[in-house]
């Protein structure tokens, strides 16, 4: 069982930067993949980037690929980041991290439904 905790949203201008954490607690944690996915007001839950539970591989989706950055740390702080840069109003959304039993060999999951865990959310605003 893994519990989830983000925190680190918040109300930011156009070009700016936030920086979100993950804090997970249970067992484990360091045997699962870690995601993080978006939600904007009136529309669907969306992947954002990925991360094995390694650390070793990352994925991201086109609309973030080049401004946010995935990391995690598996020692004392078993906490997972998302660095969001160069942020745009169309990042508006309530941000949740996930985590789900690593595969190793098999492809990152992007699907929110594969995701075992879940967070709260954590509201990042962007203002134009």
């Amino acid at each position: 069982q893994v519990q989830l905790v983000e925190s680190g949203g918040g109300l930011v201008q156009a070009g700016g930067s936030l920086r979100l954490s993950c804090a997970a607690s249970g067992r484990g944690f360091s045997n699962y993949d870690m995601a993080w996915f978006r939600q904007a007001p009136g529309q669907g839950r969306e992947f954002v980037a990925v991360i094995s539970w390694s650390g070793g591989t990352t994925y991201y989706a086109d609309s973030v690929k080049g401004r946010f950055t995935i990391s995690r740390d598996n020692d004392a702080q078993n906490t997972g980041y998302l660095q969001m840069n160069s942020l745009k109003p169309e990042d508006t959304a309530v941000y949740s991290c996930a985590a789900a039993p690593g595969r190793p060999g098999l492809r990152l999951r992007v699907l929110s439904h594969e995701y075992h865990y879940w967070g709260q959310g954590t509201q990042v605003t962007v203002s134009s």
